[in-house]
């Protein structure tokens, strides 16, 4: 089975935006057996910018709903 050095993980939970307290506690469960706590805080970090990108979205909704006004108005 392939399976990636701990600098590769680390680099991955970085590039994910784990911030060095998650990096810390993921490898804590290493130590641990505990591949389920791993992923449990790997899916709550998921379901964090998940939210993040929803609250974005509807922001970027928001302007649009004004640029569409914008332009109705000045097609007049």
């Amino acid at each position: 089975m392939y399976r990636l050095s701990k600098d590769e993980v680390e680099q991955n939970l970085k590039a994910a935006g784990c911030n060095a307290e998650i990096i810390r506690e993921f490898f804590s469960y290493e130590k641990e057996d505990g591949a389920e706590k791993q992923r449990a805080l790997l899916e709550e970090h998921r379901k964090t910018l998940l939210n993040h990108v929803h609250t974005e979205e509807k922001k970027i909704s928001c302007l649009d709903y004004l640029i569409f006004q914008l332009d109705r108005e000045h097609a007049m």
